[in-house]
């Protein structure tokens, strides 16, 4: 004997099994969107001595972009060599020998999964996840009757999640 579900019953259903199916991800995205607060610390990150070569004589700016070193800046020239915060860089060899400061491979997968663009390969990873977090918003409304106590507490709570929102937004 088949019953007719209602849609409050089977918007339950999806968020449940929804929400267990996306709990792993949902871990990885609560934990490297902490540590990206943190990305313009050290927090976490080792520091690593790298000695690469790059094109003889290249100007600061596109040293920086080779080096792959953000706002780089050189801080003084004496003769071939130039001197610049993380180390140095001879014109006459091509030879850069600077440090570097990343996070464990592990938490830097972590963050760019986090962080990926439409060229990334996975990025209908985050757009599904960011689809399937809007449903659990959604269908959240679903999970007790509308003249219930609980439901009325519930809009209370989420006019206040509201409101801090835009004031965070805003102010």
């Amino acid at each position: 004997m088949s019953k007719k579900q209602t849609l409050s019953k089977t918007m339950r259903i999806v968020h449940r099994y929804l929400g267990f199916f996306l709990a792993g991800i949902m871990a990885v995205y609560a934990l490297s969107g902490i540590i990206l607060i943190f990305r313009d610390s050290d927090f976490l990150k080792q520091e690593k001595q790298v000695v690469k070569t790059v094109k003889p004589n290249t100007s600061g700016e596109d040293l920086g972009r080779m080096l792959e070193i953000r706002n780089f800046k050189a801080e003084r020239e004496e003769g071939d060599i130039v001197y610049f915060k993380e180390g140095t860089y001879n014109k006459k060899t091509g030879a850069a020998d600077y440090k570097t400061k990343k996070l464990p491979a592990a938490i830097e997968k972590m963050t760019h999964l986090h962080k990926s663009k439409s060229g990334d390969p996975l990025f209908f990873l985050n757009v599904f996840f960011g689809l399937s977090l809007l449903f659990f918003v959604v269908s959240s409304f679903w999970m007790f009757m509308p003249k219930t106590s609980i439901f009325k507490k519930g809009l209370y709570f989420t006019a206040a999640g509201l409101v801090l929102t835009l004031i965070l937004l805003f102010v």
